[in-house]
Parts: C-alpha cells; sequence; structure tokens
C-alpha cells in the first residue's frame, strides 16, 4: 500500500496525517477484499485551495470538504473482479500497485466539522478518507439508495478501524 502524501495546508496539531491515511485506506480496502496493493494519492489543502479545484473540475463554485478523483470506472462498486481479464493503465508498472485515485481534503473542512458535528479531528479525518476511498472504488451517493450503501459501509469501515487502531 502506497499513500503519495502532499500537504499544502500546513501543520496540523496532534495528527499525523500521512500515517493515519495510511491506515485508513489500508483499512478501508481490506474490508472491501481488495485483492491487491494499491496506490492512492492525497493532497492536504485549504478552502481556497479546493474552492477552485471545485470549481475547475466539478462546476461547482464553492469549497468542498473532500474531493475524489477515481483512476478508472467500476462495473459494479467495489468489484474488483474486472482487473482480473483486462486494465491496460490500472497497475503501476514499477510497483505492480493497483492505482485507486486521488484525494484532495480540505483541513479548513475537516477542522470546522470535527467542531460543528461534536468529534475529533482524527474522527472527520478518518470518515472523510473512508468516503473517498469509497468513491475511488466506484461507490456514489446519487441516489437514496446509493446514499445508503454508502453511509453503511463508512459507518461499518470506521467502526472496524476503530477497534483496530484501539488494539494498536
Amino acid at each position: 500500500m502506497t499513500i503519495d502524501f502532499e500537504n499544502e495546508y500546513g501543520e496540523i496539531s496532534d495528527l499525523e496525517p500521512e500515517s493515519l491515511a495510511l491506515q485508513v485506506v489500508s483499512g478501508a480496502l481490506d474490508y472491501l477484499a481488495c485483492p491487491y496493493e494499491a496506490q492512492v494519492s492525497l493532497l492536504l489543502v485549504d478552502d481556497e485551495k479546493i474552492h477552485s479545484l471545485n470549481l475547475a473540475h466539478r462546476g461547482i463554485d464553492r469549497p468542498t470538504d473532500v474531493l475524489s478523483f477515481p483512476m478508472t470506472e467500476y462495473r459494479r462498486p467495489g468489484d474488483f473482479s474486472m482487473f482480473e481479464k483486462d486494465c491496460v493503465g490500472c497497475f503501476d508498472p514499477d510497483s505492480g500497485e493497483l492505482l485507486l485515485g486521488d484525494i484532495v481534503l480540505s483541513m479548513d473542512r475537516v477542522l470546522a466539522q470535527a467542531k460543528e458535528y461534536g468529534h475529533s479531528v482524527r474522527r472527520e479525518y478518518a470518515f472523510l478518507i473512508t468516503h473517498s476511498v469509497l468513491h475511488l472504488v466506484g461507490y456514489d451517493h446519487m441516489t437514496e439508495e446509493e446514499a445508503e450503501t454508502m453511509e453503511q459501509l463508512q459507518e461499518e469501515i470506521l467502526n472496524q478501524l476503530n477497534n483496530r487502531l484501539s488494539e494498536s
């Protein structure tokens, strides 16, 4: 598992963002039974930067908490069997890892939402990364049914991660 980590935001007190991101992405992919080692890019930014990215890539003129840029489309969310047959460019030629895509996370939103929802920055950070990983493997929340599926998976993954992190 590789995380190409870049922090444009700066210091985040009491949070080891790269280490936690690796644990969250790895835990989410384990939960989803991804049979491959994988690679994800994670960029931490402020609201101004994510606002400009949201406008440029989605046509939405406001900041958001997280943007996900999957490297491939899935026939069915979380179905990794498609890679067994043919997927040119889906794997890094040097490492052999499955290229999942890019995550851009607004740390301004992480900090504000943690306060707003009454939980820790660590929990909000883990939640948004989990949410984004689900997008990277084909899940979405455009319909009520899709949203329910994503919410359930997020909760299950975070519960498993909490158990795993408290044991270490």
